[in-house]
């Protein structure tokens, strides 16, 4: 025999509790199947067995929506962010080391140029070194050439010309190289650049101080080349 039960309706009866009551437990359970006669069937909640509604929800719902909102894009989210982190760690890497190797180039820069102005200034010194000789002998036979008297020709003349051209072109290239002569005659004597070879007392000079240039000194730059050799005045 088929039932009926399709036909009728599922009636929920709905217990309400006092708040003194709160938390207690239903100790019969014919009590919840109890429903009060004067609540009039339309205030019944029922539950049809056929209501496709019953269908509409899921308990697995909420967590397959979470799962869609919270779980691949917040993975990639915190994927990205890693990355992001490591890749700005890597960045900072990167500029620490081409600072540091800046900064090694740039000593090496200084330590080559100042290695280079070093070369250039000993080969240049022993160069002048060896050229100042020639330009003392043109020096000291032009003051002596010059003693003659004006009876000598005229092309014993114009060799004495070109002597001195010879003496003044190969001074110049000293100075174009940076060798420079040290002062001498008037400066008080200083011996890290002069060298007294002769003293003589005069009133005509204050003591210590240099009266006459035997030897012309040079020097290249702080560089000292030879020493100029003098006579110093002495107190009388």
């Amino acid at each position: 025999m088929k039932s009926d039960r399709k036909d009728k309706p599922y009636r929920i009866p709905i217990r309400f509790t006092d708040a003194d009551n709160e938390g207690g437990s239903v100790d019969d359970e014919s009590e919840m199947d109890r429903v009060d006669p004067d609540i009039d069937n339309d205030d019944v909640f029922t539950i049809d067995e056929d209501d496709a509604s019953l269908d509409a929800v899921s308990p697995s719902e909420p967590a397959e929506t979470l799962g869609e909102v919270g779980g691949p894009d917040t993975a990639e989210l915190i994927a990205t962010r890693a990355e992001l982190k490591r890749i700005e760690a890597e960045n900072a890497d990167l500029k620490n080391q081409l600072a540091r190797r800046q900064a090694d180039f740039e000593n090496y820069r200084k330590r080559v140029e100042r290695e280079r102005n070093e070369t250039y200034n000993r080969v240049v010194a022993d160069v002048a070194a060896k050229l100042l000789p020639v330009s003392d002998n043109l020096k000291r036979a032009l003051e002596a050439e010059s003693s003659v008297e004006g009876a000598e020709s005229d092309e014993f003349r114009h060799f004495l010309s070109g002597v001195d051209l010879i003496w003044k072109q190969l001074n110049g290239v000293l100075d174009a190289l940076g060798v420079k002569p040290i002062p001498s005659v008037g400066e008080p004597f200083d011996p890290h650049v002069h060298e007294a070879v002769v003293t003589e007392a005069t009133d005509e000079y204050e003591p210590d101080t240099v009266m006459q240039e035997i030897v012309a000194g040079y020097r290249l730059g702080d560089k000292l080349i030879r020493p100029a050799l003098v006579k110093v005045a002495t107190r009388k």
